[in-house]
């Protein structure tokens, strides 16, 4: 792996920082878990796509750039260092769209990648049900096929943005006599169908960030359906492998949030501990190293590797890194952790209460890291299951 940068790359991360620093807004948007925010960040997707930096690793006819995942990941570094709003899309741009790449015929990746890459089209994730939430084996949603339309009936639940999305992905049922991972079909539902019911679901904040989804008698084309009837497993593994991987959080994000968590350390020095000081620079130096792993494996991949099981290395470190460096800012503020952004005395407490609540949910999605360890343990460590 080579650290230095070519004059070309040098040149791209010019040219990126030079966009941001015209084009991200001055004022922080509203949460895309509101009606309101969500339309501001569809505006900044849009702004995104037209300036060219919506997508950067995707071909140019699919609304990207061509770069490669170096030129991704240099991308990334000057997105954060910005304070470029979060990306609503991210369940399309980082999870899907690589899995239309991977399975999409050419009509597919014509038709749903560009306005993927605009979010002229968000998308949601429709993994779990009531009683299928790790255990995504046990689908039980049905879309039995009648001409050239499946026929959709069963719930999805917590399907992330699903309260503002205009398409929902996942997987369903098409052999009712299967058991199992058999049987499944991975099928893209818009959301404005006759027959579905979106009802918003509240997170600890208060706002609408997931949903439930309703499918009574819901008349999907076939053309939608991803990949082959009866291999839904299969595509959505590779969805999986991507959420667990590198595209969904780049080290970027948590080298950003330890460098915030060094300079909280450093405005609150009186009131941090030594023994807490020194977590803070366990957690810098551990989001360094997921930054340079991360750049060791995108240096295998150019070079014609994959990235298989270890994605569920990846997952557990970032996801419990997030949260301990989100814990100890919360041990850093003390009980002025608590407060909410907009109280009186919340001042310098900044968003990490509300990144905290968030990080919560890290351990738990893109697969529970107890599920992570088993796959670890008998995937990587050929141990008994």
């Amino acid at each position: 792996m080579d650290l230095d940068y070519t004059d070309d790359q040098k040149a791209f991360r010019a040219e990126a920082r030079r966009w941001l620093e015209a084009n991200v807004p001055s004022e922080p948007l509203l949460s895309f878990d509101t009606a309101e925010g969500a339309k501001q960040h569809r505006e900044w997707e849009a702004r995104l796509n037209a300036g060219g930096w919506a997508m950067v690793p995707w071909p140019v006819e699919y609304g990207g750039r061509g770069a490669d995942l170096l030129e991704w990941l240099i991308f990334e570094e000057e997105y954060y260092r910005a304070g470029a709003p979060k990306r609503i899309n991210q369940n399309g741009i980082f999870l899907l769209g690589p899995t239309i790449m991977e399975y999409g015929t050419p009509e597919q990746k014509a038709r749903f990648l560009p306005k993927m890459a605009s979010s002229e089209e968000v998308w949601a994730q429709g993994w779990s049900e009531p009683n299928a939430g790790s255990d995504m084996a046990n689908i039980q949603t049905t879309a039995l096929r009648e001409g050239d339309h499946y026929v959709v009936n069963g719930q999805k639940t917590w399907a992330s943005r699903g309260a503002y999305a205009d398409w929902l992905f996942g997987m369903f049922r098409t052999d009712p006599d299967s058991e199992r991972h058999k049987g499944l079909t991975f099928i893209l539902a818009p959301l404005d169908l006759p027959g579905i019911t979106v009802r918003p679901i509240e997170q600890l904040d208060g706002l609408p960030g997931f949903a439930e989804v309703f499918f009574d008698d819901v008349r999907v084309p076939v053309e939608h359906r991803l990949g082959e009837e009866g291999q839904g497993w299969t595509v959505a593994m590779a969805t999986a492998g991507f959420e667990r991987g590198l595209m969904l959080r780049s080290p970027a994000r948590f080298q950003h949030t330890a460098m915030r968590l060094v300079e909280l350390a450093r405005a609150n020095e009186e009131s941090a501990l030594p023994a807490i000081r020194d977590e803070v620079t366990r957690c810098w130096i551990a989001a360094e190293a997921y930054a340079l792993e991360t750049h060791r494996t995108v240096s295998r991949i150019l070079a014609g590797g994959k990235i298989g099981a270890e994605a569920s290395l990846n997952k557990i470190f970032w996801s419990e890194l997030d949260l301990r460096m989100h814990e100890l800012a919360l041990e850093i503020l003390g009980d002025r952790g608590e407060l909410l952004p907009e109280a009186p005395s919340a001042v310098g407490v900044g968003s990490w209460l509300d990144g905290y609540l968030f990080a919560l949910s890290g351990p738990i999605y893109a697969g529970t890291n107890e599920i992570q360890r088993n796959i670890i343990s008998e995937r990587i460590l050929g141990m008994p299951r």
